[in-house]
């Protein structure tokens, strides 16, 4: 029998829409619901129960089958950004064993002697020297990266009921049913990418599965060709379709446009409010994080010019409270404090390795965001801070402190601040900066455009040692 929870909503949904177009795929055409549902079985086939599978993402059909076959199997796993550096990809593995790993064939080369048991399109499910371990937590179904490409080895540990809970509110606040057609935008290895998959599986909509960028010209042919008509984006995103003049070209088919992933500025939130007002499309700004498995509010798309720069109302089912720094609870509008969450979509906990994925769920539906917030009059909420220090870049989570371990252990004296969008590095010698932006590339997949680099005589510190980060601040290039 069985040792885990009713497997995900979206598995037993998917027999009801079956003729219906699931996945429009750029190698397989469409793919209804009943040939989504018949590919996934038989992935599921090749697994026992309770069997790790590291799942090596792409934003293809053969992704989804691996995923959706893990879990139709019982099985918990794995989401592994596409780009992971073979280093990398060899770390997490020795930290977590995991029993198989689902590939592309174009990285069979960091496999010395890959043992194949099955393929599917252009992917094959190795099976690994590792035994089958089963010390698998019974309410654990999928392990979800925290911090994007930094190299960190910690996930977030989600429950099947995670995954339900949060794809049904999803759903309900964003009106999502069979006749919306979505395109992919975020990897699916990211918590809201993966979010936007189970959401419209659950809704038996259609997603069309592209690795393409909105910078291309073929990302907008693909909209057009297939009517799509909702995606969804994370401010970088945002600052790209203003940059390319997005609000006077809004295609027909639109309908839905959401933004997470970090805070758009508001000047921007109003622009984007007033163009989709203009133009009959539903803006939806949202706040999440990867532990609430993804979103924990909405901005009501009605709501989105007057109150722009808002994260909304909790989602249905869940509840915000605010404390301030002597642990009692805010009460009063226009009064900061860190914000708190209640959910069934709030994870069980963080691992770093094997080991972690027997422990039960530590948090208890309760999370402590680290954000700091205010509510105002009516009950909105706006995050006007952080507690801990963490950044977004991309739509990924950032921790400065890990990148400045790192800097600092490759021989770089440096010190990291920085904002949504922007990491600032400051560090001693002008000839390291060069390198830094090298390391940066190689090692942890930053962009240039996402950090600025400035020379210091010395990295300021108190008494007992610690960085003064309040003095390293500079002006947002």
């Amino acid at each position: 029998m069985s040792t885990n929870l009713r497997p995900p909503n979206f598995l037993f949904h998917m027999r009801d829409y079956s003729s219906r177009i699931a996945i429009i795929s750029e190698t397989f055409g469409e793919i209804s619901y009943q040939e989504l549902q018949k590919y996934a079985n038989t992935f599921s086939g090749f697994l026992p129960e309770r069997a790790l599978v590291l799942c090596i993402c792409s934003n293809n059909l053969e992704t989804v089958v691996g995923y959706l076959g893990a879990l139709a199997a019982n099985s918990v796993v794995m989401m592994v950004e596409g780009k992971i550096s073979s280093d990398l990809l060899n770390r997490l593995s020795g930290e977590y064993l995991p029993e198989y790993i689902w590939v592309g064939k174009n990285r069979l080369i960091d496999f010395e002697f890959p043992n194949i048991i099955h393929e599917f399109g252009n992917s094959v499910l190795l099976r690994t020297q590792h035994k089958h371990l089963s010390n698998l937590h019974p309410q654990l179904s999928l392990l979800l990266p925290t911090s994007g490409s930094t190299g960190s080895p910690k996930y977030v540990r989600l429950s099947n009921r995670n995954i339900s809970s949060n794809a049904e509110s999803i759903v309900t606040y964003l009106d999502i049913t069979a006749e919306q057609k979505t395109i992919t935008t975020l990897p699916s290895s990211y918590s809201y990418g993966l979010s936007i998959i189970n959401s419209h599986l659950l809704s038996g909509a259609t997603i069309c599965m592209t690795e393409l960028s909105m910078m291309e010209n073929m990302f907008w042919e693909k909209i057009e060709k297939h009517q799509i008509n909702s995606f969804a984006g994370v401010p970088y995103t945002y600052k790209m379709l203003d940059r390319i003049k997005f609000h006077n070209r809004i295609p027909a088919s639109l309908k839905t446009i959401t933004q997470a992933g970090g805070k758009l500025s508001k000047d921007l939130c109003l622009k984007f409010a007033q163009s989709c007002s203009k133009a009959d499309v539903k803006f939806f700004v949202m706040y999440g994080q990867t532990e609430a498995t993804a979103r924990m509010s909405y901005l009501p798309s009605d709501r989105a010019i007057i109150k722009a720069g808002s994260i909304g109302l909790p989602i249905p089912g869940g509840e915000f409270w605010l404390v301030n720094d002597f642990g009692i609870t805010v009460e009063e509008p226009n009064v900061p404090g860190e914000l708190y969450y209640r959910g069934d979509n709030v994870c069980m906990g963080y691992a770093e390795g094997r080991a972690d994925l027997s422990e039960g769920d530590q948090n208890k539906g309760v999370l402590a965001t680290g954000d700091i917030a205010m509510r105002d009059d009516e009950g909105f909420l706006y995050i006007v801070g952080r507690k801990k220090r963490f950044i977004k870049i991309f739509g990924n989570r950032i921790n400065l402190d890990e990148i400045e371990n790192q800097l600092n252990l490759a021989g770089f004296e440096s010190a990291c601040t920085g904002i949504d969008e922007k990491l600032q590095i400051f560090t001693t010698g002008k000839q390291n900066e060069v390198d830094i932006s090298s390391y940066l590339r190689q090692n942890i997949g930053l962009n240039k455009v996402a950090y600025s680099i400035y020379p210091i005589a010395e990295i300021p510190r108190n008494a007992s040692g610690k960085i003064q980060y309040s003095k390293l601040l500079r002006p947002l290039d």
